[in-house]
Order: C-alpha cells, then sequence, then structure tokens
C-alpha cells in the first residue's frame, strides 16, 4: 500500500493535512488551511514538489 493522505478538522473548523506512509508513520504534517479547496491546492503542490523536489542537506560540515 502506497503513503496516504489524510484530512483532519481541527478544534476551529480548518483543516489540517497529514501525510503517512505506507505503514501509517506520520512523514509530514501541514500548515491549517481555512477551506477544502485551498487544502487541496496542498495536496496538489505536495504531489508535485515531492515528485521533483531536490534533497539539500544542511547539516554542518565537521
Amino acid at each position: 500500500m502506497a503513503g496516504r493522505f489524510e484530512i483532519h478538522r481541527t478544534a476551529d473548523d480548518s483543516y489540517r493535512l497529514r501525510l503517512t506512509d505506507s505503514e501509517g508513520n506520520t512523514v509530514a504534517v501541514s500548515p491549517t488551511f481555512r477551506s477544502l479547496s485551498t487544502l487541496r491546492d496542498g495536496i496538489k503542490a505536495m504531489r508535485e514538489n515531492a515528485a521533483t523536489g531536490v534533497v539539500v542537506d544542511l547539516r554542518q560540515q565537521a
């Protein structure tokens, strides 16, 4: 099974997105979205960026 996007409603009736891996571990948590349409835009952006994203190692070199 692939990872999945989970939509959660917050206490103030906003929405938050959680990306989980195939074992149910949380990989990423989104900022709060005020509407479902902006949340869907966030999912689209995550899908596009994850497929083409560059890995940048910001650890300090010893």
